[in-house]
């Protein structure tokens, strides 16, 4: 499956499909499965991934019976497609390609196009009362945008992946708010002035009514989800469930809290602000653009530690210009190259990086930068691992 098809995940732009046909011609051929359950959708630069989680969490307290579709996945495939927490079977994913791969291989699907239509069909297939959908890039021309869900969300709008989006973020919201449906209502997770007035527009030419997050009151909930950044997608979370209640779904008020307090228990999210060891304490996140560490590090600064030392890897068409000033001068640098053939190579890294007055030394792999870096520290130290998904997921 992965050798035949494309995967934007580990080759980059030219696994990107500019276009809705494919995979509405895949939906026709799976009769539409789409159309046999409710969903949420949720697009955003960064926050759709957690705020997903977290809904998810919060109807299966409530008894739903509940799907999530999410990319990417950090050690298993299976991870973007659950059902109350619980990956796809193996042999769902077998079956599903044995049965379609002529129809596959022949209308050449890329790897995304064809996982939304395996997602779809097997939500369908099991009977899910709702699936909470996050949108893999953009928004408009993403293959999750053939649904129409309950109500559509977005967190927020930062500048990332540009080249396929746009290099503004009054561009990247009118991407993002193609998944504005005609009726349908729309939550907005972050109100921003360069962004506001599209999202407006948008929502009056669909005659869907707006709702922006941050306007709206609630009591004070909390999450088990660790970084600061949490609060942010929490209350865009539960703006969610404010209007899916009014739209008649049973979220009673207990399981609001419990869900949310829940997540990972419910839904085995890894990745987000994740405290994998004490003595030393290390870290990892997830976080890869400018809006994403800029949280990451302003939560690092509320730290206690003796020494920083910081296992990075990223990948190649990230914008290194605008990410490394970021990074704290002060750390101890393990630069390492993601296993991935969009990883760039550490060297690269390394002397990009001294531009930037970071420092440290150059590793094989990241998991042998992770062991350098665990070995080298203090018990009163901090390690942090991050710059990339895969970064992440080769150490968690």
């Amino acid at each position: 499956m992965f050798q035949q098809l494309p995967m934007y995940q580990r080759v980059g732009a030219q696994a990107f499909k500019k276009d809705l046909s494919r995979t509405l011609k895949l939906a026709e051929h799976l009769n539409n499965p789409h159309k046999n359950f409710k969903s949420v959708h949720i697009a955003g630069t960064n926050g759709k991934g957690s705020t997903s989680h977290m809904l998810a969490s919060v109807f299966q307290e409530a008894g739903y019976k509940v799907g999530l579709y999410t990319s990417p996945h950090l050690k298993d495939f299976r991870e973007r497609i659950k059902v109350n927490g619980k990956f796809i079977p193996k042999k769902s994913v077998v079956s599903f390609i044995n049965a379609n791969k002529d129809f596959l291989t022949e209308n050449q699907l890329s790897f995304f196009e064809m996982t939304v239509g395996m997602a779809f069909d097997y939500f369908s297939r099991v009977k899910v009362d709702i699936a909470i959908i996050e949108v893999g890039l953009g928004g408009r021309l993403d293959s999750t945008n053939i649904i129409t869900p309950e109500v559509s969300v977005i967190t927020n709008i930062g500048l990332d992946h540009t080249a396929f989006l746009g290099n503004s973020l009054p561009e990247i919201a009118r991407e993002k708010a193609g998944i504005i449906k005609d009726n349908i209502p729309v939550i907005i997770g972050e109100k921003q002035k360069e962004t506001t007035d599209i999202f407006k527009a948008e929502a009056k030419k669909h005659n869907s009514a707006i709702y922006f997050a941050q306007d709206l009151k609630f009591p004070t909930y909390h999450t088990d989800l660790k970084g600061d950044y949490q609060n942010k997608n929490m209350n865009t979370a539960i703006a969610g469930v404010k209007i899916l209640r009014e739209k008649g779904w049973e979220i009673p008020e207990e399981c609001l809290k419990n869900g949310l307090n829940s997540v990972k228990l419910h839904t085995s999210l890894q990745g987000r602000w994740d405290i994998l060891k004490e003595k030393p304490r290390v870290i990892c996140d997830t976080a890869h653009n400018t809006e994403g560490l800029t949280l990451v590090f302003e939560q690092l600064k509320k730290e206690k530690f003796q020494h920083l030392h910081i296992v990075l890897g990223v990948v190649n068409d990230k914008d290194l210009e605008k990410i490394l000033p970021l990074f704290p001068k002060t750390a101890i640098y393990y630069f390492s190259k993601p296993e991935v053939p969009r990883g760039l190579e550490a060297k690269i890294l390394q002397e990009k990086a001294s531009e930037f007055e970071l420092e440290g030394r150059v590793f094989n792999s990241v998991s042998e930068a992770y062991d350098a870096a665990v070995d080298a520290a203090l018990d009163e130290d901090l390690v942090f691992v991050g710059g990339s998904t895969f970064t992440v997921a080769e150490i968690i």
